[in-house]
């Protein structure tokens, strides 16, 4: 994995972009806020992006079926860099309080495009990575991610002080200009997708393997349970319960945050440390992760003392990266590399979907029956989804293939 240059390329272009994406996310939140000194505007921004990659994904297999997987994913990053390029120029010219809307929906354009590269990313690293190798790959891509968001969103707010917002703007125009650079270089690979005789009903072709193969169709209920657990750790509820269980300050807003990351970090590093070992017991793994992040959400719910999210915040972390890596690995492996896009495409509908539909409703639930309670309902979903785990730990060591 050291000498391959396709893998680099493609780590180093999403490195890039993923760069760009806090900058450029960081901006947005900042402008709007001070434009329109309202917390729910600038709220709005999350559920923006959440939407539009939504549809993104529903439209995907289209996509996939009409076009090869590079050009899917040079197009989307060329995409973003122009659409960047027309927001520079927008907030630098004509940026004022009376057509602030206008940048919702450059938002939107971006989100989209961005919601067609992560699944082809995912798809592409099985094409330029042996089979023996894609749990280390998978680590390190991970470890790469987590570190640039850690990084880049607690260092967002001190760029803010020294640049304008605009200036970081067009920094993310350059930072996506040189992705799309990058991922210009890669090698072309052979893809040949799944195709059902009609256009629409190339939407059914990831749904029809998932139901196809017991082992995805377990994996895509565990997604399910996951995306609507994860909705209490949105900034504004973990907010108000920093506030109001652990009655601290909002720095620790920031350091339950980091710890999280921490976490995660910590957890790629080990999968890429003891990768052998993780391989030959994933099912074990993914089983013990889930059971894990089901104990620690259900302790972080109950605790009064800031030290012990802290340190339950970092345990979480870690134990859904041991969990989620191997689960990758899994699906590469379950599946032909041609089915792995339309597969992708269909989990991350169930992802967006499912977590933007609850980043809504759980504000409402928090508020009716205290944020406390959230917590207990995350961590009821979690227990559902490690018993899942537990079922089909077996399956998960197996190679599967469709017969639809």
């Amino acid at each position: 994995m050291k000498s391959n240059r396709n893998f680099r390329l493609l780590m180093l272009g999403q490195s890039f972009a993923n760069v760009g994406d806090v900058l450029y996310v960081v901006s947005i939140i900042s402008v709007l806020y001070k434009m329109t000194a309202s917390a729910a505007v600038a709220a709005f921004v999350p559920f923006t992006i959440t939407s539009a990659m939504f549809v993104s994904s529903f439209l995907m297999p289209l996509f996939i079926r009409e076009y090869e997987l590079k050009k899917l994913l040079l197009g989307s990053q060329i995409g973003k860099t122009i659409i960047l390029l027309v927001l520079a120029i927008f907030m630098t010219s004509w940026l004022h309080p009376a057509n602030y809307h206008f940048l919702f929906l450059l938002i939107a354009g971006v989100a989209f495009l961005d919601g067609c590269a992560n699944p082809i990313r995912q798809t592409l690293i099985p094409h330029y990575v042996e089979d023996d190798e894609l749990l280390q790959a998978n680590g390190l891509s991970e470890t790469i991610t987590q570190l640039i968001q850690m990084g880049m969103w607690m260092s967002g707010s001190l760029l803010l002080v020294v640049f304008q917002q605009n200036q970081l703007i067009w920094c993310t125009f350059g930072l996506f200009a040189f992705a799309s650079l990058c991922l210009s270089h890669l090698k072309r690979v052979e893809h040949h997708a799944p195709v059902q005789e009609g256009k629409w009903l190339q939407f059914t072709v990831g749904w029809k393997m998932i139901k196809g193969i017991p082992l995805l169709k377990a994996l895509a209920q565990m997604e399910f349970l996951e995306a609507a657990a994860s909705t209490v750790w949105i900034a504004a509820i973990l907010y108000v319960f920093v506030e109001e269980a652990l009655q601290e300050g909002e720095q620790w807003w920031g350091f339950i945050n980091g710890a999280f990351f921490v976490g995660l970090i910590a957890g790629s590093v080990l999968s890429m440390r003891y990768s052998f070992y993780i391989e030959k017991h994933r099912g074990n793994f993914i089983f013990v992760g889930a059971l894990f992040g089901f104990i620690g959400t259900l302790f972080f719910g109950t605790t009064s003392s800031p030290l012990w999210a802290l340190l339950l915040s970092s345990f979480i972390g870690l134990f859904g990266q041991l969990k989620s890596i191997p689960q990758q690995t899994v699906i590469q492996t379950s599946i032909s590399r041609e089915q792995l896009a339309a597969v992708y495409t269909s989990l991350g509908m169930i992802g967006t979907g499912i977590f933007g539909a609850g980043s809504l409703l759980i504000g409402v639930v928090a508020h009716a029956f205290g944020v406390r309670f959230v917590f207990f309902l995350s961590a009821l979903m979690l227990a559902l989804s490690s018993l899942i785990a537990y079922r089909n730990r077996s399956q998960f060591l197996k190679k599967s293939n469709y017969e639809g």
